[in-house]
């Protein structure tokens, strides 16, 4: 399939409008626990590959480096991640901006889904509270994400 046809089909869905917006005042910056959600289909080696209509996420180990992705869609560009992981899950960069004191700390677990969806309502009403959950447990304050 095109490119142009993905945009095509996808022209006309309606985003989601909620009655209510969570709101929270995170601690500073210097001070904050970050994390990064990507909709990359990232995974490591040892884990399971994102199929078509995976609605799960997977957690990434941040110490790690191993990461593959599984995007299977053609319209997907693994050039960027190819080069450098960082234009994916700037790990590297956030390392820099702990050891420089801008953020907190790092947080040492991230989450990854597939973003090749048409149907989000089950990342919507249980993986994405699922994975926001366990996000919160570790102490994380902040989510940076990283949209592909």
């Amino acid at each position: 399939m095109a490119d142009r046809q993905v945009k095509e089909m996808a022209e006309d869905v309606e985003a989601p409008v909620f009655e209510t917006v969570a709101f929270t005042t995170p601690p500073k910056l210097s001070e904050a626990n970050v994390a990064i959600v990507t909709s990359a289909s990232l995974h490591h080696a040892d884990q399971d590959d994102f199929a078509p209509n995976d609605t799960g996420f997977r957690v990434l180990d941040g110490k790690r480096r191993d990461y593959q992705t599984g995007h299977w869609s053609p319209n997907f560009d693994s050039i960027g991640f190819a080069s450098d992981i960082n234009t994916i899950i700037p790990l590297d960069r956030l390392d820099e901006l702990a050891s420089q004191g801008t953020i907190g700390k790092v947080s040492e677990s991230h989450l990854s889904y597939a973003g090749n969806q048409f149907d989000l309502t089950a990342i919507r009403m249980d993986s994405g509270p699922a994975g926001a959950t366990l996000l919160k447990k570790q102490g994380v304050d902040v989510v940076i994400l990283t949209p592909v």
